[in-house]
């Protein structure tokens, strides 16, 4: 791979030009891809056979007209005060015109729903009082019925019987309105309305255009003096990619970046290569998005590692370049070699990321899968434009790569002092107990770490959907928020007659359970097989006592009579999914703590090394989970994250961070463990050997950390609750995997096995392919000015003034 790699490197440098145009040409053919064959994004989470999916199933083939999607419009009084009689029959009138928009079924008026309601609640109350009025006048015909005739006695009878018949119909009216007595339309001031809007298509199925329509036509129609807010079903969309924290994570790359080469064109460089990779790669990727189904945050993950893993790899290629100019290396030999040698490093570290990406779909769920594979895409763009714009580039930009004071010196710059003396055995036991230490410490909140999605409540304080979340919570109660579908599946069809008493049963049985504040019977199916109900829990979606009642309910089936009880709704649609996340996670952790260890017996040809390297990953990654659960679910600093509102860990989040951190992890580790190798290698001691790869490799290595939490930090002030998430998670993640424990925790543990970590049974070193990942052959065939003990155990000359 390394000779390819320097024959692709002398190939561009050589055909600049012509590589720079066929980039562009590329970059043009896969933008305009995105525009002809690019679909709408969803922003649902959603997996096919979960219970949810299958009640959801069920209602679409039964009940159509409660299968749709829905979402919540609040209307409030902008002063407070109770809305006026114009103001109702405006809001009416604008929901009645809203219930005609294209993909939309209907819009509820909350004000005719709430006064049917109450006339409901006075016909049931008078029915009563006329048969309690009958029921005294037949007591008093009965006193005289011996002297009727038999023919009058009969009549009283039948009477009697008609009365005791309405008067159970009634008793069973009173008991449902008694269960849905706490749902209101309009709350109890009358300043706030509750309008349903119900979408033709099922919730994931609702284009951004339909949703946008609604908010559009509701806010230039809202009555003076009323203000609209919209709930998370209806405002969701697709999320900005670039705000002013991903331009400011930008700013802090480049600067880390002039400050470590000296030169304004060579910072430049990694910044440009990495913003091309990251336009081939996302619309490439988003022109599958009109074939199959892709969450609206996937781009935005492509982003995030295209940036990252962009500037970083062509640093990597860049910094290795201008050592052998600085050695007198010839323009064009240093370009290839540099992309022999590090370029080969680049695409092994690459191919780590891609394979622990694309194992995301040994997980079966197809969301998340399709996440790693435009993860991966975004990654393997990347690393073909590190070692192939890259060296074009260079051989374009010369030695003006250089500062002019480091052109004037060009073959004459001392090697890097190598340290001769390893570290004290006392040093590395106690860098190695303190950083352990601070691990568990940091991964001691992942024990409570609750997994769910986020709701209203998550989203920016200014924000429509966090308006209507609390005002919903104040005026209607929290579980009006995140309200339950259950469907009761009846064994056989049931008469008109007999469809309250089953109603009333059902519903009786359901408010039997902790933490349910009503149960509203809602419709039944044709076939009259099916009756939906909608449960108002007493507290909102993400709460652990909604899932509870979640299990509760599906627990409580079958009821008697074999009556089977189904739960859906965005609420009881999180659970599952959560569930069905964790349930995968050991799995997939699993396949790539064996990709971790396959993976660098074979780079390192060692047992210990594969092993530690593995441990402290995960001491990293959970140490990333207690951090995540600390600042989201906690609340801790929430100040700092805007966390106004803590809730649970993105349910999908462990599972993305497990095969993107994995893979940068191993980056560290080579770019770091194979310099002590190399010096191992070369006869310097175990423990010497520890204390030169990590003086080599340090400087590049912490660079490139701060540029990734530079970019993934950028992305933690978005607005967008799922992507200041997955910002933070990666940005904490290469903290304390590349700082803590590649550059502290690995070393010392080094040092402390010292030769024992590179031991290796003879059968095995026997079999296994020499994986050349620094290029050490083709260095041997291409020879250039070295010290003695090999170039990657040179401090690499960053500053250059």
């Amino acid at each position: 791979m390394a000779e390819l790699l320097f024959r692709v490197g002398r190939f561009c440098a050589r055909r600049a030009w012509t590589v720079l145009i066929t980039w562009m040409v590329v970059l043009g053919l896969s933008t305009t891809a995105y525009f002809v064959f690019g679909g709408a994004l969803s922003s649902q989470v959603t997996i096919p056979g979960t219970a949810t999916s299958q009640v959801i199933d069920q209602l679409a083939e039964k009940f159509p007209s409660a299968s749709g999607g829905n979402g919540t419009v609040l209307f409030h009084t902008a002063d407070g005060s109770a809305f006026t009689a114009d103001q109702r029959t405006a809001i009416g009138a604008l929901l009645k015109s809203v219930g005609d928009l294209d993909g939309v079924a209907s819009a509820t008026d909350p004000f005719i729903t709430q006064q049917q309601l109450t006339e409901q609640t006075q016909q049931v109350q008078g029915g009563q009082q006329q048969i309690a009025a009958g029921r005294e006048e037949l007591e008093r015909a009965q006193n005289a019925a011996d002297a009727l005739p038999e023919a009058q006695r009969k009549q009283l009878d039948a009477q009697r019987a008609q009365l005791d018949a309405q008067a159970a119909k009634l008793e069973l009216s009173q008991q449902l309105l008694a269960m849905s007595s706490k749902i209101r339309m309009v709350s109890v001031d009358d300043t706030t309305a509750l309008a349903s809007v119900v979408f033709d298509e099922a919730q994931m199925n609702v284009t951004p255009e339909t949703k946008d329509g609604v908010v559009d036509h509701v806010s230039a129609g809202v009555p003076a003096g009323v203000e609209a807010e919209f709930s998370n079903e209806i405002t969701q969309s697709v999320p900005q990619i670039l705000g002013v924290g991903e331009v400011a994570g930008l700013v802090v790359a480049a600067i880390t970046l002039l400050v470590m080469l000296g030169a304004l064109i060579a910072a430049a460089l990694p910044l440009l290569t990495a913003l091309v990779g990251v336009g081939v790669g996302v619309t490439a990727s988003l022109a599958l998005s009109g074939a199959v189904e892709m969450l609206s945050i996937t781009p935005v993950l492509g982003v995030m590692l295209g940036l990252a893993v962009g500037i970083d790899y062509c640093l990597f290629i860049l910094n290795r370049h201008r050592r052998q100019l600085l050695d007198g290396v010839e323009l064009r030999e240093s370009i290839a070699l540099a992309n022999g040698t590090s370029g080969n490093a680049v695409v092994f570290a690459g191919a780590t990321v891609l394979v622990a990406l694309l194992a995301l779909n040994v997980t079966g769920i197809g969301f998340l899968g399709m996440m790693g594979t435009v993860g991966a895409i975004c990654v393997a763009v990347a690393v073909v434009i590190a070692v192939t714009l890259t060296p074009a580039l260079l051989s374009l930009l010369g030695l003006r790569i250089l500062t002019r004071k480091a052109r004037a010196s060009i073959g004459q710059s001392p090697a890097g002092r190598v340290p001769a003396t390893p570290m004290t055995t006392g040093r590395a036991l106690l860098t190695a107990v303190a950083g352990l230490a601070v691990l568990i410490v940091l991964a001691l909140p992942a024990l409570s770490m609750r997994l769910g999605l986020p709701d209203g409540s998550s989203e920016a304080e200014d924000s429509t959907q966090y308006q209507a979340y609390q005002l919903i919570e104040e005026k209607f109660g929290a579980g009006v928020n995140g309200p339950l579908l259950v469907v009761a599946g009846l064994p056989a069809a049931v008469t008109d007659d007999d469809t309250l008493a089953e109603q009333a049963r059902i519903g009786t049985a359901i408010l039997g359970q902790d933490n349910v504040t009503a149960v509203a019977p809602i419709g039944q199916s044709s076939d009259n097989t099916l009756i939906a109900f909608q449960v108002v829990p007493a507290e909102g979606p993400n709460s652990e006592t909604t899932e509870q009642l979640v299990r509760d309910l599906r627990e409580l089936s079958p009821l008697d009579g074999d009556v089977t009880l189904g739960v859906a709704g965005s609420a009881s649609g999180n659970i599952d999914i959560s569930e069905q996340l964790s349930d995968a996670l050991p799995v997939y952790l699993g396949v790539v703590l064996g990709l971790s260890l396959i993976i660098l017996i074979f780079v390192f040809r060692s047992i210990l090394v594969p092993l530690t390297a593995t441990l402290g990953f995960v001491l990293s990654l959970f140490a990333t989970f207690g951090g995540i659960t600390a600042i989201f679910q906690w609340g801790w600093l929430g100040s700092v994250f805007g966390v106004h509102d803590p809730g649970p860990v993105l349910s999908f989040l462990p599972t993305i961070l497990i095969g993107i951190l994995f893979g940068l992890a191993m980056d560290y580790q080579l770019f770091l463990v194979s310099g002590m190798r190399e010096a191992y290698a070369h006869g310097a001691s175990a423990r010497v050997a520890v204390r030169r790869g990590l003086h080599a490799g340090r400087t590049v290595v912490t660079a490139a950390a701060i540029i990734m939490i530079a970019v993934f930090g950028g992305f933690i002030f978005s607005h967008t609750t799922m992507i200041r998430s997955l910002g933070f998670g990666l940005a904490f993640g290469v903290l304390a995997d590349a700082f803590l424990v590649r550059m502290l925790l690995i070393p010392a543990v080094m040092h402390l096995l010292g030769r024992s970590a590179w031991w290796i049974p003879r059968w095995l070193d026997r079999i296994l392919p020499n994986v050349d990942v620094e290029g050490a052959a083709l260095e041997r065939s291409h020879p250039i000015t070295h010290d003695s003990v090999g170039d990657t155990q040179q401090e690499p000359i960053l500053t250059l003034r």
